[in-house]
């Protein structure tokens, strides 16, 4: 039963939700149902099909629909005195500034994504308010509580870069089928149904006589009097047989490797292909393009089937011809959608193939499509769990009952006899330069770089700044804004193309740059130090910021030092398509350890119940799932709470 406080505290309380997806709907239920009587939401997305299962106050009917209009609707349906007031739009946008989040006691976050969460945790910084972040990913979630100068801000602990491969990785030697995924998607794909003017990193030289023209063609061009057959076969030689060989050539490589083996149409399929049990003309009969299926087409039905190399190829053939048949007017502007059926079907073929040439197994489906949407499958229950843990801190805060704030961890296994585990929350972290201010430092060739490099790599990327301003000293080098007037768009537009050391006000080693979003109310400081050369394996950004930190990479992928994607490495993006727990690769598990997500990487945690077994008790690094959030997971218990630093 509440007390008289707690009553009071709910009632007069007016709430920021941000996110109305899986925990979202959980959230808002909670809240309407303890009693709080004035929410805001905001949430950009519209409800698709795939939320359905989960997100339980959307139906089919609300396909398309505002998630923040069709949830204010649900919950007005059993609580109508609410105030409810829904905002479809970014929360990045102008109107969500510093002076609208002061209007709020409390902001509740049940977001998808690292940016969105830096941005909320900025303004609520700025404009003083407590923030209660949350996350889910599987049976495993958290809440964790941020009150300026209380407790640590989300960013005073790194997050882990989405992950990055090397190029040479992706399109020579690949070693897992995250790697044939990867080229599928990104490379082939976006090569043959993107963008033409993009540039790819495939071999799109063509194998013919020709091709050592000085005005060969790319061979990913249809030609005039080509058929779809035809053209169909000849990507699949170029790709699967003619660009395997040429790498074979390089006996180098494959003196510690396994040799991968050159598939052609010819070997692999009859001259004539010919459908089984399915009908092409019915796959493609309608404008709806959901329904264009290869897998119908040659009456594939079950998902979780691992294709033979033989129905692959027949998959790959009939999706490229599907696409030129019935989706022909998308082509040139398609980017891979793990809710496209077709796109998945061609991905998921053309990664089994390379596979099979490089030996590693193939994958059906249902795993391919996993891997390639970066999804873990949501769970409604951790999702429910979750929301009460966030209404339940919210209140505390509301009281300003800092003693008895905690941040909650959701586990899967149980610890010490827990499946929650409660851990008092860290204090603020001097050396963050978010809440603490403190001056970053950024190594860089002062004479090769350009403030592009910097505003694009640094200033963006890795700070998180979407209006930023950048001063040396008095001097404004550079500004976005809507109020700028031609000519001051003009100047720092040539700016951006001059080398450091060359701008009206010369950035040199020992410079000091003030860097300030006007909108999210931060300034970082950076002490420039000139540097002449840079590993392009390690650091392949060609500069190296210091005070800014981040977990580290999985080892063995060899990630980009700085999670930032560059020429020298395909990154696999944290893409915002499964709203409770996204994975870019479905980890191999077992009974003892478990391999997280982590925005979109992941790092062994040892869940065992018996945490006496570990001998090396650590603190394992804090970890963004880029679905509903960060984990923190403990090995030892008593171990975890004997090191953290405790509220005073």
């Amino acid at each position: 039963m509440a007390s008289q406080q707690q009553v009071s505290a709910i009632k007069g309380a007016k709430v920021l939700m941000v996110g109305a997806g899986g925990i979202g709907c959980e959230l808002l239920k909670t809240l309407a149902l303890s009693g709080f009587q004035d929410i805001h939401i905001i949430d950009m997305d519209t409800i698709e099909v795939s939320n359905l299962n989960r997100q339980f106050l959307f139906r089919q009917s609300h396909v398309g629909l505002s998630k923040a209009k069709v949830a204010r609707d649900a919950v007005l349906k059993f609580r109508p005195h609410m105030s409810i007031t829904p905002h479809h739009a970014n929360v990045k946008d102008s109107d969500f500034d510093v002076e609208f989040f002061k209007q709020f006691n409390v902001v509740l976050n049940g977001l998808d994504n690292l940016d969105a969460r830096r941005h909320v945790n900025r303004l609520c910084l700025a404009a003083d308010v407590p923030l209660v972040e949350s996350g889910t990913t599987g049976f495993l979630g958290q809440v964790t509580v941020h009150v300026k100068g209380k407790t640590e801000c989300y960013e005073c602990k790194p997050k882990p870069a989405p992950k990055t491969y090397p190029v040479c990785t992706i399109t020579s030697t690949p070693s897992k089928f995250i790697h044939c995924i990867v080229w599928a998607k990104d490379l082939l794909f976006a090569k043959l149904f993107g963008d033409k003017n993009q540039e790819n990193d495939l071999n799109v030289r063509s194998s013919d006589a020709a091709s050592s023209s000085e005005h060969a063609n790319d061979v990913f061009e249809r030609r005039e009097d080509e058929d779809i057959d035809q053209y169909g076969r000849r990507i699949y030689d170029h790709v699967f047989g003619y660009n395997i060989e040429v790498a074979l050539s390089n006996e180098e490589t494959w003196k510690t490797r396994n040799r991968p083996k050159p598939f052609y149409s010819k070997d692999v399929l009859p001259d004539k292909l010919t459908q089984l049990n399915g009908n092409l003309d019915k796959s493609g009969a309608t404008d709806d393009f959901s329904s264009v299926s290869a897998m119908a087409s040659l009456g594939l039905k079950n998902p979780q089937d691992k294709w033979s190399l033989m129905e692959c190829s027949r998959v790959f053939l009939e999706a490229l011809k599907l696409f030129f048949l019935k989706r022909v007017k998308e082509i040139g502007n398609l980017s891979f959608d793990k809710d496209d059926q077709l796109a998945v079907e061609f991905v998921t073929a053309a990664a089994n193939i390379r596979a099979a040439s490089f030996c590693i197994p193939l994958h059906s489906l249902f795993e391919a499509k996993g891997i390639a949407g970066n999804i873990v499958h949501a769970v409604a229950t951790t999702n429910a769990i979750v929301a009460g843990l966030i209404v339940i801190e919210a209140i505390k805060v509301l009281q300003k009952d800092a003693d008895n704030y905690r941040m909650t961890y959701c586990l899967q296994h149980i610890t010490q006899k827990m499946l929650l585990m409660p851990v008092e929350p860290y204090e603020p972290d001097k050396s963050c330069y978010v809440c603490s201010e403190t001056p970053l430092l950024l190594e860089i060739n002062t004479h090769r770089s350009k403030l592009r490099d910097f505003v694009e790599k640094v200033v963006k990327a890795k700070l998180g700044m979407n209006f930023p301003l950048i001063m040396h000293g008095a001097n404004l080098l550079y500004e976005v804004g809507d109020d700028l007037d031609e000519a001051m768009v003009a100047n720092y537009a040539a700016n951006l193309e001059k080398v450091l050391s060359e701008l009206p006000s010369p950035i040199t080693g020992g410079t000091m740059l003030s860097v300030e979003d006007l909108k999210q109310e931060l300034i970082c400081n950076i002490n420039i130090k000139h540097r002449e050369e840079f590993d392009d394996e390690k650091e392949p950004d060609g500069m190296v910021l210091t005070g800014w930190t981040q977990a580290p990479p999985v080892e063995e992928e060899k990630a980009n030092g700085n999670g930032a994607s560059s020429s020298n490495a395909l990154q696999v993006e944290p893409v915002e398509t499964k709203k409770d727990a996204e994975l870019e690769e479905i980890p191999e598990s077992s009974r003892r350890k478990r391999k997280l997500p982590e925005d979109s990487e992941g790092t062994d945690v040892d869940v065992s119940n018996d945490v006496n077994e570990t001998k090396n008790h650590k603190e394992v690094e804090k970890l963004d799932d880029d679905d509903d959030e960060d984990l923190v997971m403990f090995d030892d218990w008593a171990s975890a709470s004997n090191k953290k630093k405790r509220l005073q």
